[in-house]
């Protein structure tokens, strides 16, 4: 008795600590997944005051010590933490000129308009270094040469600047319906010599409206210009002989309709254009190709409108994110991947300019009283939103809203991806496949181990089958995608028609056993009948893949593949769902046939003997008296092998191309949830975006499996209550 005790303790003690131990990963899981979804936060603006009233432009380091301010007398810096005036590395000469506009854009390089008609290219950066264990930020200015671009005495009053990599391009407001621009276009000899050629443009602005803004993308290649009739129109500029405006076959005004247009923007990457109107409206455009040859802007997304006209988009340097700004002060926080509005502050008097620190943890504004108010924002993962997980999103570049996994890319304007729903549904997909394989063949496999095998050769069989479980899922995965996918292309006409050569082999093996004598049919044990079949099976598999040869040839001119494309419209990728289905489905064989062969073994030897006693065959007992009553057991194998099939790693890692894709064709690969895990996890930076993003996919491959085996074992125990009484 007392080793009972305390072996029902040991036991006790032993599951509770399982228990305890799988609540406590899931705990893990979650805490790395909430804070993508935390709702952002903005802490009170702490306010300096500057040297001039009503700046420009401005801006900070990325450390948000030093802030830069751009004025009418120039550009000056200042500690943001008490307002102290810094001094410079460098300094630029305006000659008695004021400083009228600025142009807009991310980075540090920015031109500045002068009341004589010239531009001043500028460049703001910051040395940092350290001193006796200290930070020491220097703030450095650098000027380029002087540029005429209107005629001297007139104010440029707006302009936009873009740096090419063959020099730079100037668009300025020579008129209330007239540009001028300036292209350089810079050559640098083998010798290092550098030579610039400058050309000059005058371009009507077609329409009704005044210019009242501008925008150019970092190529140079489209100039944007907004109108107060509400048209945003394109001034195509990359043939830089000849540059001209663009229209939209489906009209120009893309804002509300005679609501004049007050700030254009790009953000990161140049690819989305931001429009602010003066009824407040902020939205997002793409050029985009759709059902033609010729660009024209699509609208993306409309963001929660100001209460007031938009006087200034300032773009992120880091994410698609953005700020707008009202004239009455309001301030939004916006994301251009999302189409949401995530925060919102506002300033004490009429605002001036605006500003998104570098690694887009703070904001600036400043207003006309010459103060500048700084706020810090936690928004660490702004691009996460129910909609970018699990819907369609239109990303850049896309004709139309789609589901895309694509965490990472080559520059830093990349525009994260992070639809899991392609690896959802890989894994369904995935795990479909198999079960196609894997069923039939676990199942009917134990049917007849149980009903109609010998029973000394199904004490040899078994246990066979059962060391099949014990091959490791890499080398599975490994010879299917090295060695079983190269040659299953070689040959699928003749695997697709395979089970049918089979099952007529079958058949007329089965004719032939009829009307062999039967002192010779007596000849075979029963229960050993498998060894006849086996040459057969192997034979019809030998003969469908000469036959496969010869449907290609007749039926499928030729190339399987060029057919499918073709006629089907279906790419074959080789590392597909059908490798996949063979590869996994071998894998998830011996759960089915075991669970289910012990299940069929123990139903009660007296229900067999009753139906068989009332005239029913042994084919007609095995399915409607053995079958049922097995039947909570085989499903419990069936669930098992489910959840096998969707945890898997190793082998849909190697025998797919891990192409996150949606598409329902055995002849593609896919991305399952656990592979995705497998392959971006050692890259994804602590703490990051991906990194949360990949504990919520394994969040969701434990919640599926939980509420499937939930949903079995309800089925099993229906399922038992049922024929509990046969």
């Amino acid at each position: 008795m007392l080793w009972d005790r305390v072996a029902k303790r040991v036991v006790t003690f032993g599951g509770m600590t399982i228990i305890a131990s799988i609540l406590s990963i899931l705990i893990v899981i979650v805490a790395q997944v909430y804070p993508l979804f935390r709702a952002p936060a903005i802490s009170a603006p702490v306010s300096i005051s500057l040297v001039d009233a009503a700046p420009l432009r401005i801006g900070s380091d990325e450390y948000r010590e030093i802030a830069y301010q751009v004025g009418a007398r120039g550009i000056s810096f200042h500690a943001l933490a008490d307002g102290a005036p810094i001094a410079a590395d460098g300094e630029i000469a305006l000659n008695g000129a004021v400083v009228v506009s600025v142009s807009h854009g991310v980075g540090s390089r920015f031109a500045l308009g002068l009341s004589d008609g010239k531009v001043l290219p500028v460049g703001v950066s910051f040395d940092v270094d350290y001193h006796d264990g200290k930070r020491v930020s220097t703030p450095l200015l650098r000027a380029g040469e002087p540029l005429q671009v209107l005629p001297e005495g007139q104010p440029l009053r707006e302009m936009a600047y873009a740096v090419t990599p063959d020099g730079a391009i100037i668009a300025a407001v020579a008129g209330p319906r007239q540009l001028k621009l300036v292209v350089i276009e810079e050559t640098v000899s083998l010798m290092g010599d550098v030579t610039r050629d400058s050309r000059e443009f005058t371009v009507e602005v077609p329409g009704d409206g005044r210019v009242t803004a501008l925008a150019i993308d970092e190529r140079g290649d489209n100039i944007f210009v907004g109108t107060t009739a509400g048209e945003t129109l394109r001034l195509d500029a990359m043939d830089r002989a000849a540059p001209q405006f663009r229209l939209d076959p489906a009209g120009n005004a893309h804002g509300s309709a005679g609501v004049a247009v007050t700030a254009l923007e790009f953000l990161i990457g140049d690819r989305t254009l931001v429009v602010g109107d003066a009824a407040g409206g902020v939205t997002t455009w793409q050029m985009l190709r759709q059902g033609g040859e010729e660009f024209h802007l699509v609208r993306v997304n409309a963001f929660e409108a100001h209460g007031a006209a938009v006087m200034a988009i300032t773009p992120s340097r880091r994410d698609k994110g953005f700020l707008t700004m009202d004239v009455q002060g309001g301030i939004h926080l916006n994301y251009g991947t999302t189409g949401k509005t995530l925060l919102k502050a506002r300033t004490a008097a009429q605002p001036a300019a605006l500003s998104f620190s570098p690694k887009a943890d703070g904001l600036l504004a400043a207003d006309v009283t010459g103060t500048l108010h700084s706020w810090t924002v936690n928004n660490r993962h702004p691009e996460i939103t129910l909609r970018t997980l699990f819907g369609k999103v239109w990303y850049e570049g896309y004709d139309e809203p789609e589901y895309v996994w694509q965490s990472t890319g080559g520059t830093d304007d990349f525009e994260s991806k992070f639809s899991i729903t392609p690896l959802l549904y890989g894994t369904l997909k995935g795990t479909f496949y198999a079960l196609m394989f894997a069923i039939p063949i676990g199942l009917l496999g134990a049917l007849y181990a149980s009903q109609f095998m010998h029973p000394n050769l199904r004490q040899r069989v078994k246990p066979i089958v059962e060391i099949m479980a014990a091959l490791p899922s890499v080398v599975l995965g490994f010879i299917a995608g090295l060695w079983l996918a190269p040659h299953m292309e070689k040959v699928v006409p003749g695997i697709l028609v395979m089970p049918l050569v089979i099952a007529v082999g079958i058949l007329l093996a089965l004719g032939v056993w009829r009307i062999c004598p039967v002192r010779l049919r007596r000849a075979v044990k029963p229960g050993y009948e498998v060894f006849l079949l086996i040459p057969v099976v192997l034979l019809g598999g030998w003969l469908a893949l000469h036959l496969g040869g010869v449907v290609e040839s007749t039926l499928l001119q030729g190339d399987y593949r060029g057919w499918l494309l073709r006629v089907l419209g279906l790419t074959f990728d080789q590392r597909n769902c059908m490798v996949v289905g063979f590869a996994m489905g071998f894998a998830i064989v011996p759960i089915i046939f075991t669970i289910a062969e012990d299940s069929l073994s123990s139903v009660p030897q007296h229900m067999r003997a009753a139906s068989l006693a009332l005239g029913a065959t042994p084919w007609q007992t095995a399915i409607h008296v053995v079958l049922p009553t097995a039947s909570p057991g085989i499903f419990s194998g069936i669930m098992i092998g489910l959840g096998r099939a969707v945890g898997e790693t190793m082998i849909v890692l190697m025998a797919t191309g891990n192409t996150p894709i949606m598409d329902a064709s055995i002849f593609s690969g896919f991305r399952a949830m656990s592979a995705n895990i497998a392959v971006e996890l050692p890259e994804a930076p602590d703490g990051g975006t991906l990194f949360r993003v990949l504990f919520l996919a394994a969040l969701l491959l434990f919640l599926l499996t939980f509420v499937m085996n939930t949903a079995a074992e309800l089925i099993r125990l229906h399922l038992r209550n049922r024929y509990k009484l046969l």
